[in-house]
């Protein structure tokens, strides 16, 4: 098999949409692509929290242009498309808090399902050729907390809106996939079935979608995520309260799972439609670590007294145990983490560390990338 790691070289002048710049995992996205020389427009609505690690490192100087707009407009989902073209898209943006989805279900369901259908009806009906990744989750998964991994083929489902969305938008991806894109659609003549005279038997859309674990990393301050909260609490010198100490998560380091779904972007781009399928990013099942495990070693790193304690209150049904098996990627894509638990969690508290200490948060962002670089070897 073809070596698949990054190249630089592929990335560079690259014309990328990246929806969901704004948050956490995009920003980070929006960093690393701007590094890599690509040149990244940028769809969304404000950054979602404040502070937020999209303002924090000045991303919007990064971006070739900063598009605030929300993904249920059509219209400026098609505007953006019709006026840069983009080669390779990212779809990020989403309605991303399991809690929250219990607080605001429809517009949960709007986001994640309709926001991506907007995105893709505006893809199709430019009848330009690109290759899209769809982040969805691992949370897309039918979860009956069975110690076994979950693997691509595995049952769709959830019970809680946002999972049950994250399966919807899984599902509505597939069906345009099967439908519209790809030499094997089942309509013919179709804006963006093909690519073009003389290249018909070419897909004009590769599309695929990617499902990761709980991503950890320095710069996120969304509500009801572990270590957000954990900082929170630490800097305020109070312990931070945990609502399901014996849960187990996927945790990665948010590099990771980015790097997956860039990988999978050069692969479908350069080796085929073959790519354009489902794809899990996710630490071995052996490296999955309880909630109490990952809250504990983030006192311990952030030490000066910092501490946590359970919070006994009602809250909303979450699952408890989940894992995925990301063989697939592994297998085809060369991809593995990087990053066990362990290293993950020292990444992420230096991170917030050294900001709270006075390092500037794009400057934080860099060193790390480039490290994470220096541990995969990325080819020139």
């Amino acid at each position: 098999m073809e070596d698949l790691d990054l190249r630089p070289l592929f990335w560079q002048d690259r014309r990328v949409l990246l929806t969901g710049h704004t948050g956490f995992k995009g920003s980070w996205m929006a960093i690393w692509l701007h590094r890599l020389g690509a040149k990244v427009v940028g769809l969304s609505l404000d950054p979602p929290s404040s502070p937020s690690l999209f303002d924090l490192a000045g991303i919007g100087e990064l971006m070739t242009a900063d598009i605030r707009a929300d993904i249920n407009q059509s219209e400026a989902l098609r505007s953006a498309i019709d006026e840069h073209q983009p080669e390779i898209i990212f779809h990020m943006a989403a309605q991303a808090l399991v809690r929250a989805s219990y607080q605001s279900p429809l517009e949960t369901w709007a986001t994640n399902v309709m926001g991506t259908l907007n995105l893709l009806e505006a893809i199709r009906r430019s009848g330009r050729p690109c290759t899209v990744v769809n982040v969805t989750s691992d949370k897309c998964y039918r979860n009956t907390e069975r110690t076994a991994a979950y693997g691509e083929d595995d049952c769709l489902g959830g019970s809680d809106p946002y999972s049950a969305s994250k399966a919807a938008a899984e599902i509505a991806t597939a069906s345009w996939r099967q439908s519209f894109f790809g030499s094997k659609a089942a309509t013919s003549g179709v804006a963006g079935t093909t690519s073009g005279a003389g290249d018909a038997a070419r897909p004009a859309v590769r599309l695929a979608t990617a499902r990761a674990g709980n991503v950890l990393g320095g710069g996120d301050y969304a509500a009801d995520r572990l270590v957000p909260d954990c900082v929170r609490a630490f800097q305020a010198s109070q312990p931070v309260l945990i609502r399901n100490p014996g849960a187990v998560r996927p945790w990665q380091f948010v590099l990771d799972p980015l790097e997956g779904y860039l990988r999978l972007a050069e692969a479908m781009n350069q080796q085929g439609e073959d790519f354009a399928d489902a794809w899990n990013f996710g630490p071995p099942a052996d490296d999955a670590r309880t909630v109490e495990w990952t809250v504990s070693r983030a006192a311990e790193l952030w030490a000066n007294g910092a501490s946590w304690q359970s919070d006994g209150g009602d809250h909303p049904r979450e699952s408890g145990r989940l894992t995925i098996d990301a063989g697939k990627a592994h297998r085809l894509l060369n991809w593995q983490i990087r990053l066990p638990a362990e290293e993950t969690m020292q990444w992420t508290m230096s991170w917030y560390r050294q900001l709270h200490d006075g390092a500037a948060a794009r400057d934080l962002c860099l060193d790390q990338i480039e490290r994470f670089e220096n541990l995969q070897g990325v080819r020139q």
